[in-house]
């Protein structure tokens, strides 16, 4: 393994590459520091140093977690990559819906990058939503539920200002965009999955610290122990994959002779990845909105239930609202992004055809079985890992900041995996060992 990194660094390109990625990075590990001009983060870590108890519950758990905490320090790249994720998922939803985008869609790399354009517009008129109101609940001190006094991190709230820490987020946001196509065109991985990396990952030092102080010896052992189990396990899940061959037949186009080739279409176990988990987070938080807007000590019957049993994230009736959300996103994010009858007619139009399936329609149905079949257990597993953390969370007694969580492990695994084989390939095209043996 250590011999593979030394190889890559001695290929030149690639070190070119590697440490581009890397300079990216760290510059963006800078911008999520800087605080916002108006904004005294200093007060705002020592206050919550104290107290610890800023709300990190729901979707700002989230957005949080993909800021690398810069979210809670109101810094220049306090929103983080989450406008952009949240564009992309809008978009491709709309592409099932808005022909115009499905035209676009079939267009090939001409149309890809109208609609990589529209994800940038759509990106930026988030971030503008999100800023907005991330400033208005800080200026009125929900941002931190009141445990922290507002003049002390935000000494100068006048329009001006406000406006002035809009406009900078919203730049940051911009900017993120931007090293994210970078890193992809130029540096090594995929750009804004990397961003995602770095920033759960400049989360993990301090969160095992919060638990190395908060817990017993043993028990913090057996959280690492736990987790790297996890994260085992994650992976295994993660590169789990049902191949299904597809034979060409030979045909003759003018002079020359094409197909009779073997190939197969790798159908993951976790086809959905990371989304369905996202969708379930965002869905849930819409109740703790309601109590935010009505108030948690309001007479009303449903906001006392939703009080009762939605909020802190750890009773059974969350647990298993937010598992079958879970369950039933996947299947519908899996619906939208693989269309069977669409594989089985380019199949059929080169020539294409499954062992023992007819082309056509048959190949569509045997398609839909058998990821109907692996999209199942693939949804379970990814209701498993997101509730893991959860009960851990309610059996050890453990803060927030737990670092083993669903989300950040399958984030972590998925790009970490995703960059190696990266790497990987690059060194195998120069006939070097990779990474994997």
């Amino acid at each position: 393994m250590l011999g593979a990194f030394v190889r890559a660094f001695r290929t030149p390109d690639l070190r070119n590459k590697l440490l581009f990625t890397i300079f990216i990075l760290t510059v963006f590990r800078l911008g999520s520091v800087i605080p916002a001009p108006g904004i005294n983060s200093a007060a705002i870590r020592d206050q919550l140093e104290a107290v610890q108890t800023a709300d990190e519950s729901g979707i700002y758990s989230l957005i949080n977690l993909f800021s690398g905490g810069a979210l809670l320090q109101l810094t220049v790249f306090a929103l983080g990559i989450m406008p952009y994720i949240t564009a992309s998922i809008i978009i491709n939803l709309l592409t099932v819906v808005i022909p115009r985008l499905e035209a676009l869609k079939k267009e090939g790399q001409a149309g890809q990058a109208k609609i990589t354009q529209y994800t940038r517009y759509l990106t930026l008129a988030l971030a503008v939503l999100q800023s907005t109101s991330f400033i208005a609940m800080a200026r009125s001190g929900q941002l931190f539920q009141q445990q922290i006094p507002v003049q002390s991190y935000m000494p100068n709230d006048d329009l001006l200002t406000l406006i002035t820490m809009v406009f900078t987020m919203t730049a940051g946001t911009a900017v993120i965009m931007w090293f994210g196509e970078l890193i992809t065109e130029r540096g090594v991985g995929n750009g804004m999955s990397l961003l995602i990396f770095t920033q759960v990952i400049a989360m993990f030092p301090s969160s095992i610290g919060t638990i190395w102080q908060e817990q017993d010896t043993w028990v913090f052992v057996l959280i690492c122990i736990a987790g790297l189990v996890l994260i085992a396990g994650v992976v295994f899940i993660e590169q789990a994959q049902r191949r299904i061959p597809v034979h060409y037949a030979k045909r003759m186009v003018g002079r020359r002779m094409f197909g009779g080739s073997s190939t197969y279409i790798p159908l993951k176990v976790n086809q959905a990845g990371i989304i369905p988990v996202i969708f379930a987070s965002s869905l849930l938080y819409l109740p703790q909105l309601a109590i935010g807007l009505f108030g948690q000590e309001s007479d009303n019957a449903v906001v006392k239930f939703l009080n009762e049993y939605f909020v802190g994230g750890t009773h059974p009736v969350y647990m298993a609202t937010f598992f079958v959300l879970i369950i039933g996103f996947a299947f519908f994010y899996v619906a939208i992004t693989f269309n069977p009858a669409e594989v089985a007619d380019n199949m059929k139009k080169y020539g294409g055809f499954i062992p023992g399936i007819r082309p056509g329609r048959p190949t569509a149905e045997y398609l839909d079985y058998v990821l109907t079949r692996l999209t199942t257990p693939g949804s379970l597993y990814l209701g498993f890992i997101a509730l893991l953390p959860m009960v851990a969370l309610g059996a050890s007694g453990a803060s927030q900041n737990f670092p083993f969580g669903g989300t950040s492990i399958l984030i972590m695994v998925g790009v970490g995996l995703d960059t190696v084989k990266q790497i990987e390939s690059h060194l195998q095209q120069r006939n070097y060992e990779g990474f994997l043996r």
